[in-house]
């Protein structure tokens, strides 16, 4: 159980939320919460959430961030996180995505589900597909509040997983997918490879990141509703946005994914 008390919550969760409006990043929030003290960055992450439900917008989706090695080194932690999707975030129809939204802007590649039920119980691997009806090839444009990406795992799980914006492309059902760890994806910017994986290095399987998504919501009581969009993390290594630049994303099997930036 955390010891962080509320008055360090609060203060972390207002500086956060303060970079957010002002557009200036700030400063990590473990001096106030602590390095390690993962449920305490939750409390953060949970009081900023309810601020945002509170002004009109809604949750539609997770996701799950740090699942890829190479995007793990990049950031310097070594587990799995998770963050809430809101329905502004969701850029797919933008024509172009506006910069100026944005802080800090990385992109990286992954595969998205589309849930057919509530995910109530535990769930295993071998389970994870009876519970997603589609699956996309996703964009993520992640960000952080937090200046220079100076994060610990407890500063970015406070920071909504380092959440910024996402963009869906190609779907096929759940029925006809290709074995996920075995998918291959390159990412270009204006038509130059700039990342590429493949599914195994995303937890293993983008499986496992559902799995392990959907039993750590049911461990902090917010489990997966029938609906929600699932992004399952990282298959190689983010990079970072350009302003208009055309980034696109290609996963074997399953298709593509294109997104542009204003200039």
């Amino acid at each position: 159980m955390t010891m962080v008390e509320y008055p360090a919550i609060s203060a972390a969760a207002d500086r956060l939320a303060n970079a957010s409006v002002s557009r200036i990043p700030c400063a990590p929030v473990r001096d106030l919460i602590g390095r390690d003290d993962i449920a305490a960055a939750y409390r953060v992450q949970s009081r900023n959430l309810s601020a945002s439900l509170a002004s009109g917008r809604t949750v539609i989706g997770r996701k799950v961030g740090l699942t890829s090695p190479a995007v793990q080194r990049q950031l310097g932690v070594d587990q799995p996180d998770f963050g809430f999707l809101l329905d502004d975030m969701d850029c797919t129809n933008d024509a172009r995505v506006d910069p100026a939204r944005l802080l800090q802007p990385r992109i990286e590649a992954e595969i998205a589900f589309v849930l057919s039920t509530d995910v109530s119980e535990p769930l295993t691997a071998a389970q994870a597909p009876d519970v997603v009806d589609r699956i996309l090839a996703a964009f993520e444009i992640v960000d952080s509040r937090i200046a220079h990406w100076d994060i610990s795992l407890a500063d970015t799980v406070a920071d909504n997983a380092s959440s910024g914006l996402f963009v869906l492309g190609d779907s096929l059902p759940r029925a006809v997918a290709p074995e996920l760890a075995s998918v291959t994806m390159t990412m270009s910017a204006d038509g130059i490879e700039v990342s590429s994986g493949r599914g195994v290095d995303c937890l293993g399987s983008p499986w496992e990141a559902l799995v392990w998504l959907a039993n750590t919501s049911i461990a902090y009581g917010s489990p997966l509703r029938e609906g929600e969009i699932v992004l399952s993390g990282a298959l190689g290594p983010m990079v970072p946005v350009v302003a208009g630049t055309t980034y696109t994303a290609s996963i074997s099997g399953i298709g593509a994914v294109e997104t542009s930036f204003a200039p």
